[in-house]
């Protein structure tokens, strides 16, 4: 108890849980429909886009989440785009973004300053690199996603589960689509800071997974998500802290075991 005490003594580490905690939510709730509408992998397409995003930003000395931010939601809008109306689908769309945007940021990079700590925080996570301007603006951003997602659920579950009969009964289907996609892009980039470009999409859809082996209705299917997500986030930041292994990797690993014990119960039942 002392020490958890003596960890939550640190600035950097209260930080990290109130945005973590926002986040993982924010994911969780987010991962149930992309998972549902089959299109789970648009957060590792979107997390390469951010990185090449972030990586110009460290090369021109600008706000690193002012500039990822837009980026990746036009990313995430052109890549909805791109899946439904032209030749390109589904997963080749994301292959070609991602790639071109991960080329785009390594080259910037190898070009200006170099792989240095703060571009490697981008790929690996670093639960340090969020600064207090960083951490109110993650918050914020995390809250509006969280509100939006409350204030226009019936219509998301209506565009997850039947998106032919929402357009047959006037659902504006694309609209609230667009909207899924830019609430996911402004999340994969808040998640980054600490999970990286190469573990955030775990956290979209791991607990997604877990919570549907629990429940079988939509709703619960959520909030089993939602607390999944948040417990295996602490989870697997007190294990960073004690055992001093990276975050992001500790919070995979964390969804990782209860995706598997979840799995193997439901096997046995």
């Amino acid at each position: 108890m002392t020490e958890i005490i003596n960890m939550l003594s640190y600035h950097f580490m209260q930080r990290a849980l109130i945005v973590g905690v926002l986040v993982s939510l924010c994911a969780a709730l987010l991962g149930v429909s992309l998972v549902l509408k089959r299109y789970s992998m648009i957060g590792d397409g979107l997390s390469h886009v951010g990185f090449g995003a972030l990586a110009i930003a460290s090369a021109l000395n600008l706000a690193p989440l002012a500039v990822a931010v837009p980026t990746v939601i036009v990313a995430a809008v052109l890549l909805l785009r791109l899946s439904r109306n032209s030749r390109v689908k589904g997963d080749a769309a994301i292959a070609i973004i991602s790639s071109s945007a991960l080329a785009i940021g390594v080259i910037s990079v190898s070009l200006t300053t170099g792989m240095n700590t703060e571009v490697s925080s981008y790929m690996f996570g670093s639960i340090l690199s969020l600064s207090r301007s960083d951490a109110v603006l993650s918050v914020l951003l995390s809250a509006a996603v969280l509100l939006l997602f409350v204030l226009f659920y019936p219509r998301i579950f209506a565009v997850t589960f039947d998106e032919n009969f929402s357009r047959a009964t006037g659902t504006r289907t694309g609209v609230y689509n667009t909207l899924l996609a830019v609430l996911t892009a402004v999340t994969v980039v808040l998640g980054m800071r600490m999970m990286g470009a190469l573990l955030i999409s775990s956290l979209i859809i791991f607990p997604a997974l877990s919570a549907m082996r629990l429940c079988r209705s939509f709703k619960a299917v959520i909030l089993s998500a939602a607390i999944i997500s948040v417990l295996c986030f602490l989870a697997g930041v007190m294990a960073s802290y004690f055992l001093e292994t990276p975050t992001g990797a500790s919070i995979v690993v964390a969804n990782l075991l209860v995706f598997a014990i979840l799995s193997l119960a439901g096997k046995r039942t």
